[in-house]
């Protein structure tokens, strides 16, 4: 249960004194971290007037806010009726056309770079590979991959024209898949399905396949990058992968905050009041983590809040993990030498999304 006061009050040689007034979210822009640690150490329950949400910053905190049923999802934050549809869809053959489909398309994108000297991860893999996926996973024309992948970045909303648009689409594809069917994931989800139901199903896995998975993939392996010595133990043993991502999402998460709204008082939260659960601040919680700014990569227990919590989470969390652990794999198979090439990196400067957005490589 969430258990928090409004009021905290520290003590220095015994004295109680009101810690200072926190400074806003809204000022924390290029470097967020030096107002994590001060929400967490005085505030860390407080009403941030500028950016209009009650702010919650460590590890326990935020987990319960996002585990507490008074606390819901605000419009376009949450867990739609269609992701639990498609987290129920992509079991058995369903999830081997996806996973299938991930590997083929890391593959094909690190052998294109292995033909480079020198390769930005993140324009040419990183924000193309879940578009390949979903392109590959669905048996969907290649010459289409340009639409789809503006679909996977603008997503789609629940009406309107980009849902029209999609099921306009699909309709004369379904309807082949119906008299066809073949082993693609689009002939696993038109079995006994509308296709209304289809095209929601497809619009919210290309939700998934969006910018959060990109931008996710990218901090994942800039963190190796930044670790060779890790890196080369994963290339070596590629089962420990997975707990690999895992830090990457707690130290380094795609979206740094999770929206939720007070439907009744929670503590100091009055009912109707926004909450914002910092993802960013809770994942480096030196309460709860040791040497919480380090990565580790094989750190025993990471556990990251970042999927799960936010728009899509299901399919979102699903998409991302095959991604990050193919996406890896391929690249140290196709490209031996990889490493960070020489120059300036970029500093993220935005504080709801934070990821590299260049990376540069060499590939021999």
């Amino acid at each position: 249960m969430l258990c928090l006061t409004d009021v905290l009050v520290t003590r220095t040689a015994g004295t109680p004194t009101r810690p200072p007034a926190p400074p806003s979210l809204r000022t924390a822009v290029r470097d967020p971290y030096p107002l994590y640690r001060t929400l967490r150490t005085h505030h860390p329950l407080v009403y941030d007037e500028p950016f209009g949400a009650w702010l919650v910053s460590r590890y326990d905190d935020v987990r319960a806010a996002l585990a507490d049923p008074r606390l819901v999802p605000v419009p376009g934050e949450g867990t739609s009726e269609a992701d639990q549809r498609l987290e129920r869809a992509l079991r058995g053959p369903a999830l081997d056309a996806l996973t299938a489909a991930v590997e083929r398309g890391a593959h094909v994108l690190a052998r294109r770079l292995a033909a480079r000297e020198e390769a930005d991860l993140v324009a040419e893999f990183c924000g193309w590979l879940p578009t390949a996926t979903v392109v590959a996973a669905l048996g969907l024309p290649y010459e289409e991959t340009a639409r789809v992948h503006c679909w996977c970045r603008t997503g789609l909303g629940p009406s309107g024209g980009g849902r029209s648009e999609l099921g306009v689409f699909l309709r004369p594809l379904t309807a082949r898949r119906r008299a066809h069917p073949g082993g693609d994931l689009l002939s696993v989800l038109c079995a006994e399905r509308s296709d209304e139901v289809v095209t929601g199903l497809v619009g919210t896995l290309l939700g998934a396949a969006g910018e959060t998975t990109a931008r996710a993939l990218a901090s994942f392996l800039a963190n190796l990058l930044d670790h060779p010595r890790q890196l080369e133990v994963l290339r070596a043993r590629p089962e420990l992968t997975a707990g690999a991502w895992a830090e990457s999402l707690r130290r380094d998460p795609p979206l740094h905050l999770v929206l939720r709204r007070a439907v009744e008082p929670v503590g100091a939260i009055p009912a109707g009041a926004t909450v914002a659960c910092l993802l960013g601040a809770a994942g480096r919680d030196p309460e709860r983590f040791t040497d919480p700014d380090r990565y580790d990569a094989f750190r025993p227990d990471p556990a990251p809040l970042a999927h799960g919590t936010g728009r899509h989470t299901a399919s979102d969390a699903l998409l991302a993990r095959l991604t990050a652990e193919h996406g890896l794999r391929a690249l140290l198979a196709a490209l031996p030498g990889l490493r960070r090439a020489e120059g300036a990196r970029t500093a993220p400067e935005d504080l709801v999304r934070r990821s590299p957005k260049i990376l540069r490589v060499r590939t021999r």
